[in-house]
């Protein structure tokens, strides 16, 4: 347990380590892809560590629409070969890596007023191909049930703010959801750090060499040099600002945040047909904490990359129009109580004289994996949150090729991350064996949230704290606060286990509950006070 816990003591010591030994590999960046190549680096015997100027999971990787899916959308452009790698990197990460941290969800096309014939042909056709994608990765239907037609009755009772008026019925199909994308993050890096990564936050690579990197401590400003033998640059959106050669177009994803109460707790998605799209769609997604997201846009957005993107108003309108067509009651500006966009890091593929190129809907979202001629790092770029794995086995194959490394072959696609259940019985077998062994010992018993979100950790967590009452919720006696089910051991465990650094981590990163400002002022202090609690004893 403790060679996976990422603290702020480790941290110091692996920064001053960095400083007199040379690394195999040194990646920057700490999104999916970088955690994800250090994991893959890590697991073939090479030295790694990773550096990343704010938190794991700060940037796109946090702001995502929490799928693992089987590219459905790439089917109806067109672009088979990332389809087929999609379906098969959800297989993988439901089966084998993740199973604790990604659930089948039914995702539910009502048919009715709000969508044309022709729309519910087009996606009971694509439905059908998505799930020849599905056996082909060989996904069975216990993990992922086949689509299906269902009847007015049933759709209702997955998604019970449907309008009940002319519902001829719908399509049910399923896909892969994460509880939380930054999750998935932190457990790749630990699960890298368990293997001898260094994972170092809070540490700004100001200039990349062919022989290593320019560091600065950003929480002492110290600076520092960091001789590697090879460098992937791994981050993301931001990579023009660290290899001014790279090329992107980035389009921005635009999601709105209302209570789960609103659209009466729905136990699926609901898919609604952007108008005049066949492969466009407007996803309302049930997620943890109470709350139902939903999205996306894709809107170019050209100029400099911002810390944070911010919704624009017409966006939200846009999503709130569109899924509104086919409730019995319509969302309204009201109804929204948070709201969040991240920026895809699609590669520019047009030469200087091809034009305006493609819309950024429209760019393929196949990764391209490259050796910079301005700094000698290997870079990665593109892709999506779904396929990371495969992005971080061609950048690690190219780095080790690059640099003459001596290294195992890759093997990440049977590498469970930290809180997978044993691989002896079904993953939900296992995970629900371990929920009940937990409650045997455990007062309270485990909650479903806890172990939704930790797996096979799930009990750990409880039992690792040591500030009293570790399973009470963080905003108990806080009125509006109920639906916040994360209890005071997950805030410790953050800091003792999953390198938070601060408030804003736990708060924005390692539990979610930020992506609502009035959850964040309600338990905000709360928050602060454990983690400087935890920290304190660390």
């Amino acid at each position: 347990m403790q060679r996976t816990a990422l603290t702020a003591r480790r941290r110091e010591r692996e920064l001053d380590e960095l400083a007199s030994e040379p690394v195999d590999l040194l990646v920057v960046g700490g999104g999916v892809t970088g955690a994800g190549v250090a994991l893959d680096a890590a697991a073939r015997g090479l030295s790694v560590a990773l550096v990343e100027a704010r938190d794991l999971a700060w940037g796109t990787s946090r702001w995502s629409s929490k799928l693992a899916h089987g590219g459905l959308r790439y089917l109806a452009t067109g672009d088979v070969g990332v389809a087929r790698e999609s379906a098969r990197e959800r297989h993988v990460l439901m089966t084998r890596t993740a199973p604790h941290l990604v659930r089948a969800l039914p995702q539910v096309l009502p048919l009715t007023q709000g969508v044309g014939p022709r729309q519910g042909l087009t996606a009971g056709i694509g439905f059908g191909l998505g799930d020849l994608l599905r056996r082909d990765a060989g996904t069975s239907s216990d993990v992922l049930p086949a689509p299906r037609l269902a009847r007015p009755g049933e759709a209702a009772r997955l998604v019970p703010a449907v309008a009940r008026e002319h519902l001829h019925g719908a399509w049910v199909a399923h896909d892969g959801q994460l509880v939380d994308d930054a999750r998935l993050v932190v457990a790749l890096a630990r699960t890298a750090a368990g293997r001898g990564a260094r994972i170092l936050t809070r540490v700004r690579a100001t200039e990349l060499h062919g022989d290593g990197a320019t560091l600065q401590d950003t929480l002492t400003g110290a600076g520092l040099r960091v001789r590697a033998r090879v460098v992937v640059n791994a981050t993301g959106v931001w990579a023009g600002t660290v290899d001014p050669s790279v090329r992107l177009r980035p389009s921005r994803g635009t999601h709105v945040v209302v209570p789960a109460a609103r659209l009466g707790d729905p136990a699926g998605a609901l898919m609604v047909p952007v108008p005049g799209s066949a492969s466009r769609f407007v996803f309302a997604l049930p997620a943890q904490l109470g709350r139902v997201i939903i999205g996306l846009t894709d809107e170019e957005a050209p100029g400099p990359v911002p810390d944070v993107p911010v919704p624009t108003r017409p966006e939200i309108d846009f999503l709130l129009a569109t899924v509104s067509r086919v409730l019995d009651r319509p969302l309204l500006p009201d109804d929204v109580v948070g709201a969040f966009a991240g920026l895809r890091p699609l590669v520019d593929s047009a030469g200087p004289g091809d034009g305006p190129g493609l819309g950024s809907s429209d760019v393929s979202r196949r990764h391209l994996v490259a050796v910079s001629s301005a700094t000698g790092a290997v870079n990665v770029l593109g892709g999506k949150l779904t396929t990371y794995r495969t992005m971080a086995e061609d950048a690690v194959d190219l780095a080790v090729k690059h640099a003459g490394l001596t290294a195992g072959p890759c093997w990440t696609a049977d590498l469970p991350l930290v809180g997978a259940p044993p691989r002896a019985v079904p993953p939900a077998d296992a995970l629900a064996r371990a929920g009940a062994r937990a409650t045997q010992v455990a007062a309270p018993p485990l909650a479903p949230a806890l172990v939704a979100r930790y797996g096979a950790e799930a009990p750990d967590v409880l039992a690792a704290a040591a500030l009293p009452g570790a399973s009470d919720v963080v905003g108990q006696g806080i009125p509006g606060t109920g639906h916040l089910d994360v209890t005071r051991a997950e805030i410790e465990w953050a800091v003792t286990h999953e390198g938070a650094l601060d408030a804003d981590d736990v708060l924005d990163r390692r539990t979610r509950i930020g992506l609502v400002p009035a959850d964040r002022a309600a338990v905000g202090d709360v928050v602060g006070e454990l983690v400087e609690d935890a920290l304190k004893r660390l």
